[in-house]
């Protein structure tokens, strides 16, 4: 497992997302109540980018259907979504946000 730096920890607020591109892959950066999560950013069902979805503490709502994500795991929670999205762990070292690269 390779991390890499994705931003810095000033880009990442809390309550907010942000999608950033790694090797031509989509991934969204939440940070919830502190806590940094990274998921693809594409849902599973009809490939709405997820970093535009509403998130419930750990639980991501997709903004085009409603397809819920645990941003822990990637497991999908609820239809219409039936498959999970991956999920990346994410270090902070220093000021740096580092997610293992996909």
């Amino acid at each position: 497992m390779a991390f890499v730096k994705v931003g810095t920890i000033e880009e990442f607020g809390p309550g907010t997302a942000k999608m950033v591109t790694l090797n031509g892959k989509s991934i969204g950066v939440f940070n919830v109540d502190g806590s940094l999560y990274a998921i693809d950013d594409t849902c599973t069902h009809q490939g709405a980018p997820l970093s535009e979805g509403f998130c419930e503490g750990t639980e991501l709502i997709c903004p085009w259907h409603g397809a819920r994500f645990d941003l822990k795991t990637g497991s999908n929670l609820s239809p219409p979504a039936r498959t999970p999205v991956k999920a990346y762990q994410v270090q902070v070292v220093g000021n740096e946000v580092h997610i293992d690269a996909p």
